[in-house]
């Protein structure tokens, strides 16, 4: 049986119950993880530490139809995007609004096709009411994590529309953005980075 994903567009995507992933697609989908989880234990720490409150967004899905094969094992089976999400995360610092995207990148440059126009529009809105906007991206064959300002990032996209590179090179970032120390407590110091920028 085909079951259908719909989008806020009305684009409707088949999707059979026989996928399969290959072990590639597996790996970047664990590495993708285990940057959503560095992420989410700093901002657990923060929390802790009464630093920041800082929480990973849910994505606003309607579910329509759920199968019940037993009573324990419901399955939805179709549901859609109620509108598409904006950013992966937002909270509160020192006062102030704070909204990111996170993205891991596993090959030597950023494409900008992972990365939606509303999301850079939403960025734009939060960064031109006085928020903290930004991208914090992994960039998995260096071991690195940079935070890029959301002001460069979305200059960078414009440029892209006029005929320029559609992707963002490692060495944009080396050059241009903010490396984020690694560690312990927090495993991902990206708030040290924002007092740096915004605050200080």
């Amino acid at each position: 049986m085909n079951k259908q994903i719909k989008y806020p567009n009305g684009i409707k995507k088949k999707m059979n119950n026989s996928i399969k992933i290959s072990n590639k697609d597996s790996r970047k989908a664990k590495l993708g993880t285990d940057f959503e989880n560095l992420i989410n234990e700093s901002n657990q720490y923060y929390l802790n530490k009464k630093i920041a409150a800082i929480y990973k967004k849910p994505t606003p899905v309607q579910v329509v139809k759920v199968d019940y094969p037993s009573r324990n094992k419901a399955k939805i089976t179709e549901a859609y995007y109620k509108i598409p999400s904006t950013t992966d995360y937002n909270g509160i610092y020192k006062g102030k609004y704070i909204d990111f995207e996170a993205k891991s990148c596993h090959g030597t440059s950023f494409s900008f096709s992972n990365i939606y126009q509303h999301q850079l529009n939403h960025l734009e809105t939060v960064s031109n009411m006085g928020g903290i906007a930004f991208l914090l991206i992994e960039f998995v064959k260096y071991n690195e994590v940079f935070l890029l300002e959301s002001e460069k990032l979305i200059d960078l996209y414009n440029k892209s529309l006029n005929g320029e590179r559609k992707s963002i090179p490692y060495q944009y970032f080396k050059n241009n953005a903010h490396l984020i120390k690694k560690g312990y407590n927090p495993r991902l110091d990206y708030l040290n980075i924002v007092d740096n920028i915004y605050i200080n």
